[in-house]
């Protein structure tokens, strides 16, 4: 449970979030670079390593039982986040904006803090589950795939 918000947003997800977004301010500003940022600059595999762990922040939303449009929002998120990755540079510079992990963060505080205090968790329907494993799978294929497209591309280039 978060002390500001009173939300029962899980640990895992504030400290991967903090990590992949915000894990070092450069000196002399206001922004923070995390390990999304660092990883992204290796090609391919970078982005699909951050749009993994990524994902865990969506699995926790899952698991809080999160409504399903704003499970898409935060999927949404992560195509962001992985589309961006494919631009080599200048997609690493979006990402630092574009802060995925954060945004879904905020989402999930959201959903949880809009639910009645003391309401019971409403009991997963075989509909809620299936669109959730559709929105945590789709970013992390779409990140799968972009990272071997980026692979090919760069081995295309050195050969």
């Amino acid at each position: 449970m978060d002390e500001q918000t009173g939300t029962p947003v899980p640990r895992r997800s504030r400290v991967l979030a903090r990590v992949m977004d915000d894990a070092i301010r450069v000196p002399g500003t206001q922004v923070g670079l995390g390990l999304d940022a660092v990883i992204g600059l290796v090609p391919g595999v970078g982005d699909l390593a951050g749009s993994a762990i990524s994902g865990v922040v969506l699995y926790d939303a899952v698991r809080c039982h999160v409504p399903v449009p704003v499970l898409a929002r935060m999927g949404g998120n992560l195509v962001v986040d992985a589309l961006l990755g494919v631009v080599p540079l200048v997609g690493d510079a979006a990402d630092v904006a574009h802060r995925a992990n954060r945004k879904n963060i905020r989402l999930m505080e959201r959903a949880l803090a809009d639910r009645p205090v003391g309401a019971p968790v409403p009991a997963p329907t075989v509909g809620y589950v299936a669109s959730a494993l559709l929105l945590v799978a789709v970013p992390l294929l779409l990140a799968l795939v972009l990272g071997v497209v980026a692979l090919v591309l760069l081995v295309g280039l050195l050969i």
